[in-house]
């Protein structure tokens, strides 16, 4: 297992149509946990910073039914989904997981920024995607090669660069901008 992770607990799942058990996974200064409601107001605060969005696939959020909707569609149950909220001092500052199938990603409230928490969530949470998708082989990233602080936490965490393309996304309709593949083998 990758440092940080200190243990896995189990709580009963509190969302959907399905009582299954959802993994809570504690490190020594986060809890990852699956998003509630009350996540609501706290994520609206990370994505509508437009820091935190820069380099994430849309613009900051203007009107919380945004991320009220993005929300909801991580509280959804999906197969294969690995999604957590990150909390800190009992308070929901972003959040990880995995989309299109092995793209890791995740965002982390400024005001948190520089303090090795995502490398911290990361560290604990790629062991825990391995094991809830034994199917994957690799998880892959995709990151505006702008954004160094990025491109130093894959690399840190045994990401290597496989490609880079340029002017291939379109932010917010009116910025082209490059795009860097990263990927990496699972324990």
């Amino acid at each position: 297992m990758l440092p940080g992770a200190l243990q896995d607990d189990t709580l009963p799942r509190t969302r959907g149509p399905v009582l299954a058990p959802v993994s809570v996974i504690r490190t020594q200064r986060l809890l990852l946990r699956p998003a509630r409601l009350t996540d609501l107001e706290p994520l609206h605060t990370v994505f509508s910073d437009p820091r935190a969005m820069r380099y994430w696939s849309r613009p900051a959020h203007e009107d919380i039914t945004q991320t009220r909707e993005m929300l909801h569609f991580l509280m959804e149950d999906r197969p294969g989904q690995v999604e957590f909220a990150i909390e800190c001092g009992g308070r929901c500052i972003g959040r990880a997981g995995i989309w299109r199938d092995a793209e890791i990603g995740y965002i982390l409230h400024p005001g948190y920024w520089g303090q090795g928490l995502t490398f911290e969530a990361l560290s604990a949470l790629i062991p825990e995607i391995a094991r809830r998708r034994p199917d994957l082989d690799r998880l892959t990233a995709e990151v505006d090669p702008r954004n160094t602080g990025s491109v130093r936490l894959l690399e840190k965490l045994g990401f290597t660069l496989v490609r880079t393309e340029e002017k291939n996304f379109l932010y917010g309709g009116w910025e082209w901008c490059d795009s860097a593949y990263y990927e990496r083998t699972l324990p």
